[in-house]
């Protein structure tokens, strides 16, 4: 195993109390907001305990996202130890356990923010309670919800079994049926548990020393259930502490769709199962773990389906419909008779072409618009038109149907919004309005570098010192979409009480670190407890997104017809073929911005795929330095245009055929 160490000097003016252990794999911007709310709580501390001393150890997996560097030149104080692989979460964490000098050691998650009191709190209960060997504290997620997974119980196999099949979500305070999450125990009092979090996992170094660290059979999930259980095992409490609050931005609702999570972590309870379950329970459990999976998998699959699907099956059907009621009516006033096998194929094909455009338009994004939809079915009138142009004489029944189909259209898809704006409510409309909590200039920032480019349409300050009976006004007068919070001026603690206290008026929040490009917090409303990196950029909305994969597929249809010309004088034409096969399978996209200057400071991080022509290749010859380079990538990112697109493709041709960076 390779890594290296930066350590600092180990002259400590008193005792080390705390040793806080930070893995890190790729989530620079959030470790840098839980550093900085660490630090905050360091320095509390040492107000108030100016002999004890707390030390910070991060630990990377070798992250690509400049998170060391960060590390480095910001938080210099911390002891930052760089693996060279990913080594994983168990063997991560040990590495620091095992040069921690603290008389505790905290494990703590990068997606966290903790309060200024959090660690002079949680240190002054366990020297209170001797008997504690391990403590979790309540914690919320981005919107200020309480997060179950604060407390658990022992997974056995009938607490699993009523998790996995959702009964204790139907019996959420059941003792018996909801123990996995102790759902009997109030979230507002200091229990004795059996589980703790890893997200926070606070234990006395003794204890560890006696029972051991992490086990590293466990590579990602698991390991916190197994060492809590040992914990308890070897004669010593876990508590719940109620009395600070961390927000968790991941929680255990964060991957919940997604199958490669369910078979992770399940996979993860039967290595527990097998080491702590009798042979026979062990085997029980593993049927049920598999059984849960398939289940899992079938679910997600059906609903993905249906949600994905639902609308656009919904506007083609009931368009057919009424076109066809259109037809007779108009057949009728004409005394003609249509052929139902021509007609009724062609009505078909039609509106599955209006759904698809529309589709590609963003007329099935939330918030449902019917402006959305305006500009889509007038493009795909003029495809099917094409189309009608080119039938046979025998195919082509009449263009004034085709017009009423348009107009038809228009009313179908609008009504469809409409409805379904009416029926949700609040919850599709878009965030036009945004309050943001902070001082003036930091206000005008924020407003400025996030959310004008976020599309936000109205925007109110609120004082950092509003009571929370004046920011419930705010939000619900003005009925707000999004608030953020100003980290510069108002502070964690503050932040979080804030946010558990307006939980119930499900609106967006957000927290915009200081001096920074990004903005942390809940990607969504209706999916709780998700990370989110707030998109400013117009590359990443969803109907761009969509809009740029079909330039892609029209830019290699393109290549194929001019292959045999061009191949004679574009460099490396079968890099060039390779390249559209690529993008076909979508493992590269033709244009996009320089991985490589992501990653430094000035860029906005997005997640896409690898670009095959960056912006700047269209500036050969000239003379560019890295802030014009960064420039030119960062205005690609923000203001996307598939003509643009198109533009830097065929300008760029020399470099078809070069390999993606």
């Amino acid at each position: 195993m390779l890594f290296w160490i930066k350590l600092q000097a180990d002259s400590f003016l008193g005792v080390v109390k705390l040793s806080v252990v930070i893995v890190n794999y790729n989530v620079r911007y959030f470790l840098e907001q839980c550093l900085s709310s660490v630090y905050l709580a360091v320095d509390h501390m040492a107000q108030h305990r100016p002999q004890e001393q707390i030390e910070v150890f991060v630990v990377d997996n070798n992250s690509v996202d400049d998170s060391n560097e960060m590390v480095m030149r910001r938080f210099p104080q911390a002891i930052l130890i760089a693996n060279k692989e990913n080594v994983g979460f168990s063997r991560a964490n040990n590495q620091a356990m095992r040069l921690a000098k603290g008389e505790f050691v905290l494990l703590l998650n990068p997606d966290t923010v903790v309060q200024e009191t959090t660690f002079l709190k949680v240190v002054s209960f366990m020297d209170a309670h001797p008997d504690a060997g391990g403590l979790g504290v309540h914690m919320v997620d981005g919107n200020g919800k309480f997060l179950p997974e604060s407390k658990r119980g022992l997974p056995t196999p009938a607490v699993s079994f009523y998790k996995i099949f959702g009964i204790s979500r139907i019996f959420k305070r059941s003792a018996r049926f909801n123990r996995y999450h102790l759902g009997h125990l109030s979230p507002h009092q200091t229990h004795e548990i059996e589980i703790l979090s890893g997200a926070f996992m606070m234990m006395r170094k003794s204890v560890l020393d006696r029972i051991g660290l992490l086990d590293e059979a466990f590579f990602m999930y698991g390991e916190d259930i197994d060492l809590s259980w040992r914990i308890v095992q070897a004669g010593y409490k876990n508590y719940y502490f109620h009395d600070t609050s961390i927000i968790h931005y991941k929680g255990e609702s964060t991957k919940k769709g997604s199958l490669n999570y369910v078979y992770v972590f399940y996979n993860a309870m039967v290595i527990f199962a097998q080491k702590h379950f009798s042979k026979e329970n062990a085997r029980i459990f593993s049927w049920l773990i598999n059984g849960a999976i398939w289940l899992r998998a079938a679910v997600a699959v059906g609903v993905r389906f249906i949600k994905g699907m639902a609308l656009p099956f919904l506007d083609v059907a009931v368009l057919l419909m009424v076109w066809e009621l259109a037809r007779f009516a108009y057949a009728s006033t004409r005394d003609k008779i249509y052929n139902d096998a021509l007609v009724f194929p062609l009505f078909l094909l039609f509106s599955i072409i209006w759904a698809i455009v529309v589709y590609f338009g963003g007329g099935y994004d939330r918030p449902y618009r019917p402006a959305r939809i305006v500009k889509p079915v007038l493009i795909g009138t003029a495809i099917m038109l094409t189309v009608y142009s080119l039938l046979p004489e025998d195919m082509r029944f009449s263009r004034a149907l085709m017009v009423i189909g348009m107009f038809l259209a228009f009313a179908v898809f609008a009504m469809h919004r409409y409805v379904l704006e009416r029926i949700a409510g609040s919850k599709v409309q878009p965030n036009e309005v945004t309050g943001i909590v902070g001082l003036a200039d930091e206000i005008e920032r924020v407003q400025k570098m996030f959310i004008r480019q976020a599309g936000t349409e109205s925007v109110i300050a609120i004082a950092p010192d509003s009571s929370l009976e004046r920011l419930r006004d705010y939000i619900t007068i003005n009925k707000m979409g999004r608030l953020v919070f100003c980290a510069r001026d108002i502070s964690s603690s503050q932040i979080i009480g804030l946010m558990t206290a307006i939980s119930d008026l499900e609106i967006e929040m957000k927290i915009a670190p200081p001096e920074s490009m990004f903005m942390i917090g809940s990607n969504s409303i209706d999916k709780s407890g998700d990370i989110a990196i707030v998109d400013v950029n117009s590359i990443t909305l969803p109907q761009n997104k969509r809009i740029k994969a079909l330039m892609d597929i029209l830019m290699v249809g393109a290549s194929v017809i001019m292959w045999p010309l061009f191949a004679w004088f574009i460099p490396r034409p079968w890099q060039w073929l390779a390249n559209c096969w690529s993008v076909l399978i979508w493992r590269k996209t033709w244009v996009g911005p320089d991985a490589r200057l992501i990653a430094t400071e000035k860029m906005p991080r997005v997640q896409l795929k690898q670009a095959i022509i960056h912006p700047s290749m269209a500036m050969v010859g000239e003379d560019i330095n890295m802030d014009t380079l960064v420039k030119i990538n960062t205005l690609y990112i923000k203001d996307y245009s598939p003509l643009r697109d198109l533009q830097l493709w065929w300008k760029c041709r020399r470099y078809w055929g070069n390999a993606s960076v």
